[in-house]
């Protein structure tokens, strides 16, 4: 088993062992406590923190591991990454200063389901079953949005003084968009060297039916959380 399917197995047991409540965007009693103490700017902490949720949000990663796996160009990979930031951006932002509330059960489940479809499109599902493919950038600014809010919601939770918020704000915003390079391009040197290999080829299919199981997974805990938790 090469590592990227490792690594994809290991999210998807992790996803399965972990609470409904670990998966809807987690942030552990310490920075919860940071944040709601905070009072005045603070960009330093919030840059660190925002990195921090983007290189441990797996479900994120698994759907940006979806977005780029089929893609070979850099200006492709820049293109597509950058829809998925513009979206994830806009509705952080609107959700936290906006004051934009929706059940971050409902929200991580369709985040859950952003994993699935764009494994499910690597898969070719769309056009065996549908005779086409639903437009790929379309697709990936809309979950943008939907992964945004999903982060907007989770804040939300906890009670930010207004003083320093928009700069504290957006320094979590370019945390965010730094941890989302980091774990990009790592994501990205392992995919361009397997793709050097005669096992891409075979094993495509199989590591994204791995990455929709992981979707469903996902799916499947924010929806017992919705109904047993809400």
């Amino acid at each position: 088993m090469n590592l990227l399917r490792l690594g994809c197995a290991v999210v998807v047991v992790a996803a399965v062992l972990a609470p409904a409540s670990l998966a809807a965007h987690p942030m552990d009693e310490q920075n919860a406590a940071f944040v709601q103490g905070v009072d005045g700017p603070a960009p330093g902490p919030f840059v660190y923190l925002g990195a921090k949720h983007m290189v441990t949000g797996y479900d994120h990663l698994l759907f940006l591991v979806g977005v780029i796996f089929f893609l070979y160009r850099l200006r492709d990979v820049i293109l597509y990454v950058s829809l998925f930031t513009l979206g994830h951006s806009v509705t952080l932002l609107a959700g936290v200063l906006g004051g934009l509330e929706v059940n971050a059960y409902v929200i991580d489940a369709i985040i859950g389901l952003s994993v699935c479809y764009k494994a499910f499109e690597n898969m070719g599902g769309f056009e065996r079953t549908l005779g086409f493919r639903p437009n790929t950038r379309w697709a990936v600014l809309v979950f943008g949005l939907f992964h945004g809010l999903g982060l907007a919601t989770k804040l939300q939770e906890f009670t930010v003084t207004d003083a320093g918020l928009v700069a504290n704000i957006l320094s979590f915003n370019v945390g965010v968009e730094m941890g989302q390079i980091l774990a990009l391009s790592a994501v990205l040197i392992g995919i361009t060297i397997w793709r050097t290999r005669p096992s891409f080829v075979r094993h495509a299919f199989v590591t994204n039916a791995v990455l929709m199981s992981g979707g469903f997974i996902l799916t499947a805990q924010q929806i017992f959380g919705y109904v047993f938790y809400s």
